[in-house]
């Protein structure tokens, strides 16, 4: 196991007791930045939080954090260029798909694999806190009968695809693991952490997972100014799932993949519990396109649906991702007229793949750019709770710098199952994902030959099968032929 913390600037000294004015260099930078106002308590402060407060700023990287503000807000008020339609051309359909395709992209995914040339990150800074919980969400059971957590079925989801590309490999004795990066924040890094060490890593070797911070910023009023958490600590915030990228450059990630002959790098978030983490087929589609990026897409279920989309930025611009609360009604139900269809259907559920080389772009590119997007929250601060600014990146950033994007359509049944709000709530439940698990491995029991049978109706229950034994319903022949499995029950677990 490795650990990278992320830091945002250059190590701090020893830092001794201070007197009726802040050190007069750091007031100074202060002013420079129009932040002095961060030392407006100073005189009410004890020694000891004078202490914290010289501390807390001089961790800040303030010309960086002065540009980020500066460009961000900045921005507010131009007009983007037009959004139209994704072209068909840039959509490789479900339907459109010969059985010949996808079994040349899963081999060619399973040879990449077994070559050690993908790695896998995960987007794991989130809290479980709309679930009712304080845990990182990937800690939560989602209620199967195995009792696996989020991080527990993605885990064993690798494993089972390095055993297949294992199998499908000339030289079976050589082939390199997936590494496995996981993007923490302040708030779930140590319990992560702890919960893998404790589960001995749910059978990885330690040395293939890297756990590291994505970086946090200040947040800000309107005019740019630190809100205070207390009078001796600035208000920070995580700064988005796009924090990603800036982490990878900063900790010299992007350099440890390279390191490792990683050349395509599969990405996405914790809180989907059918995600299939490190897919051959995806990969194999990927590199038979020669594109810089691509990303898994499912059609939006109804107009309202609370998810961003795809859309194309002008006329030949490149693909890029309006979020639902950006989009308005008309554009929201507007149909495409030969097809029957939504025009902008193609919902995005961060399921990506890069290019190493793009990521090492991107990386650079968003940095010297520095616009965040500004999401207006209730920030902790010595006024109790006030209104200002988060500053935050999206994953979703990179595809605009992004010289080819495709966009690769998967079932909703099969691939999506998000995690986001408690039971009781109208969508997007535990119940409603561990639903979905149980009767898509139904599906794969019957296909396998197996027999079901249950005491309630079938649509409220279903079997689970272990992320061992079958990644996608493979090779459950042996295993279910002729055999009952009776639902539900801790029983109907399906497993080697």
């Amino acid at each position: 196991m490795k650990e990278m913390m992320v830091g945002s600037a250059a190590p701090v000294g020893p830092v001794g007791r201070w007197g009726a004015a802040p050190p007069q260099a750091l007031l100074e930078r202060m002013k420079d930045y129009g932040q002095e106002g961060a030392f407006a308590l100073w005189d009410e402060l004890s020694p000891e939080d004078r202490d914290l407060l010289v501390r807390d700023i001089q961790s800040l990287d303030l010309s960086r954090i002065d540009r980020i503000i500066r460009r961000s807000l900045g921005s507010q008020g131009f007009l983007a260029p037009a959004v139209e339609p994704v072209p068909e051309s840039s959509v490789s359909r479900v339907e459109d798909r010969s059985s010949e395709d996808k079994e040349r992209w899963w081999k060619k995914g399973l040879r990449a694999i077994s070559e050690g040339k993908l790695a896998v990150v995960l987007l794991a800074g989130g809290q479980g806190t709309r679930l009712g919980i304080s845990d990182p969400k990937g800690c939560f059971n989602i209620g199967l009968p195995s009792g696996k957590s989020l991080f527990q079925l993605q885990a064993e989801r690798i494993l089972c695809i390095q055993k297949l590309a294992a199998q499908s490999s000339d030289t079976p004795g050589n082939n390199l693991p997936i590494h496995w990066y996981i993007m923490t924040s302040p708030f779930t890094h140590d319990v992560t952490r702890k919960f893998f060490e404790s589960r001995k890593y749910f059978g990885l070797e330690a040395e293939q997972v890297t756990f590291f911070q994505q970086g946090t910023l200040p947040c800000v009023s309107d005019d740019g100014r630190f809100i205070m958490e207390t009078p001796y600590r600035v208000a920070k915030a995580p700064d988005g799932n796009g924090g990603l990228y800036s982490a990878l450059k900063s900790k010299k990630l992007l350099e440890d993949m390279s390191a490792r002959g990683v050349k395509y790098v599969d990405c996405y978030g914790v809180d989907n519990a059918l995600v299939r983490v490190a897919d051959p087929t995806f990969l194999g589609y990927f590199i038979d396109k020669g594109v810089s990026s691509a990303a898994k897409v499912v059609r939006k279920a109804y107009p309202q649906e609370n998810v961003g989309v795809f859309v194309q930025r002008g006329r030949g611009g490149p693909l890029s991702v309006v979020e639902y609360s950006e989009m308005d009604a008309a554009m929201t139900t507007e149909i495409n007229q030969s097809t029957g269809r939504l025009r902008y259907c193609w919902s995005n559920v961060c399921l990506h793949m890069f290019a190493l080389d793009f990521l090492n772009q991107v990386a650079n590119s968003l940095e010297k750019d520095s616009v965040y997007h500004l999401a207006e929250k209730k920030i902790p601060s010595i006024h109790g709770c006030t209104m200002g600014l988060k500053l935050e990146q999206y994953i979703f950033d990179a595809f605009s710098y992004s010289p080819s994007t495709t966009l690769f359509e998967v079932s909703r049944e099969e691939e999506f199952a998000p995690v986001k709000n408690a039971n009781g709530a109208a969508y997007d439940t535990p119940d409603t994902a561990k639903l979905m698990l149980l009767r898509l491995h139904s599906r794969w029991v019957v296909a396998a030959g197996g027999f079901l049978t249950h005491s309630v109706p079938l649509y409220m229950t279903g079997v689970e099968v272990s992320p061992l034994s079958s990644y996608a319903g493979e090779n459950l022949e042996a295993i279910c032929r002729g055999r009952t499995f009776h639902a539900p029950s801790s029983e109907a677990l399906v497993t080697m």
